[in-house]
């Protein structure tokens, strides 16, 4: 549901003043070549200060700005808060194959894909833009287009300055971070409502995670849609918001459907909604839940961003995650503001609390944008690890090409403390771990290229075994890890040269 707010000029709170100033002074003072990250919370209002800074942009510099977004609603959005201030814009969706009149506007609002596939064709397809202003920065998927933006200064926005990759770290894209106002802190201006936080504790025995580092959709679904978790969810759903507006986000589809079927045999008013749904049918939803007080909408993750509702009363994160920044996108979907709503409902089935912290607790944004790593790795506790003992989730298809039933059955904390009770080096679980490891590559290897693409395969899963073990040492470093890693990575590498011929 877009935000129909912003169809009308909206006047800026003095808090949004003052960064649309600091921002433009920024961007001035270091010249093109330039990129400034900025971070404010969801609800802060990010599409009305960077529709701002480009039309105070473009005054200034006399240049075109193009602004970058993944949700075609959020497109539409930035579209119309621009009309309203009085830049005209274009938005290039996919029927835009050429810009024959671009002279004629002063702002380009573009999806991602759409825009890449135009500047392969042609890098000059939008020309003389000085400014690129990026929302939901902390997805990766912007970065295919800043090559053609080089001598272009590039505004990222997000609420969560966190890269969707660890390995793509914002950091090495953006020159600065500039933090905005704190949750804390709009809250108390009286712009935020307040979260009312209510954690019931979840056994997530059987979690699995997945490439990305968060726990996987399949596992997700198998712990929460089985009976005990159902009635954990109405359970808290009737003590804590019954009768109120709620919103619930689950980890799959199969889990929302559940969820779903649960609350209509109790009569509950109750509608599901998944990413495979029709436009019409998804507005309807839209406004079903809009115009139903006591209305319960559960969904899967379509809902995260380009959707608002004010009159939300209740979040329930009916999952478990290890993404910081989805954990702030489900709740702040509740936040906003209204004369008669100054605080919302937060219910947690994911022991996400444990692991995150309350939503309003300050956040070292500086600290995550500096050291992404040290960051995230200090909020998943070492406790929460051997609590869970989440177990690495293969992606599909793996199976086809190598033995995953057998690095699966070997458990590095279990030869571990083997040796060691029976007086051995618990080093010794590591020989074994590269064993295990270079008997697939062996068994599975056509050559010895082979060999080093399924070690290449194997990347994720060496490093999550061996921080299993490292969490067994009670002396492990970072450095010490990453000692582990590299020699473990040369001794299987100078294994495939020796035992398996060259192509």
């Amino acid at each position: 549901m877009i935000d129909v707010d912003l169809y009308k000029a909206k006047k800026l709170y003095p808090f949004q003043e003052k960064t649309v100033s600091t921002i433009l002074d920024e961007l001035a003072e270091n010249g093109v070549d330039f990129n400034l990250l900025y971070q404010l919370p969801t609800g802060g209002g990010k599409t009305v200060i960077f529709s701002e800074i480009g039309k105070q942009y473009i005054e200034r510099n006399q240049k075109k700005v193009l602004i970058l977004t993944h949700r075609i609603e959020l497109s539409v959005q930035t579209s119309k808060q621009l009309s309203a201030i009085g830049v005209s814009n274009k938005i290039i969706n996919s029927e835009v194959k050429e810009l024959p009149n671009q002279h004629e506007y002063q702002c380009f609002i573009a999806m991602v894909e759409t825009l890449h596939n135009r500047l392969n064709d042609d890098d000059n397809f939008i020309k003389d833009i000085g400014l690129v202003i990026v929302d939901e920065a902390h997805y990766n998927s912007f970065r295919k287009i800043f090559q053609y933006y080089q001598n272009c200064n590039i505004l990222g926005v997000t609420a969560t300055p966190l890269s969707s990759n660890k390995a793509l770290p914002l950091k090495d894209n953006y020159n600065k971070l500039l933090v905005g106002e704190s949750i804390s802190g709009l809250i108390e201006k009286g712009y935020l409502s307040n979260a009312d936080t209510f954690s019931y504790d979840v056994n997530l025995h059987g979690l699995k995670i997945g490439t990305n580092g968060d726990f996987t959709i399949s596992s997700s679904d198998t712990l929460y849609s089985n009976y005990f978790m159902q009635e954990k969810l109405i359970f808290a759903y009737e003590e804590v918001s019954l009768g109120k507006k709620t919103l619930i986000f689950n980890a799959g589809i199969e889990t929302s459907i559940r969820v779903y079927e649960s609350f209509k045999k109790l009569k509950h008013p109750i509608r599901h909604l998944d990413s495979t749904f029709s436009d019409k049918d998804r507005k309807e939803i839209l406004k079903w839940f809009k115009d139903t007080p006591d209305a319960i909408l559960t969904s899967v993750g379509i809902l995260t961003t380009g959707f608002d509702e004010p009159s939300v009363k209740t979040i329930i994160i009916n999952r478990a995650t290890r993404s910081l920044t989805l954990y702030h996108q489900m709740i702040g979907r509740g936040s906003r503001k209204l004369p008669n709503k100054d605080q919302f409902q937060v219910i947690d089935l994911g022991n996400n609390v444990r692991r995150f912290g309350l939503w309003q607790d300050y956040i070292n944004w500086q600290d995550a944008f500096k050291f992404p790593d040290r960051f995230l790795e200090s909020r998943i506790s070492e406790l929460e690890d051997m609590e869970f003992e989440v177990e690495y989730e293969f992606p599909k298809g793996y199976e086809k090409f190598i033995d995953t039933a057998t690095l699966e059955a070997f458990n590095i904390k279990e030869r571990y403390h083997l040796h060691i009770d029976n007086g051995d080096k618990g080093k010794k679980a590591v020989e074994e771990s590269l064993e295990n490891h270079f008997s697939v590559i062996l068994s599975s290897a056509k050559d010895m290229d082979h060999g080093f693409e399924i070690l290449g395969f194997l990347q994720d899963h060496i490093e999550h075994r061996l921080k299993h073990y490292t969490k067994c040492i009670s002396k492990s470093t970072d450095n010490y890890f990453k000692y582990l890693l590299e020699t473990y990575n040369r001794q299987l590498s100078q294994k495939i040269r020796t035992h398996i011929h060259a192509s």
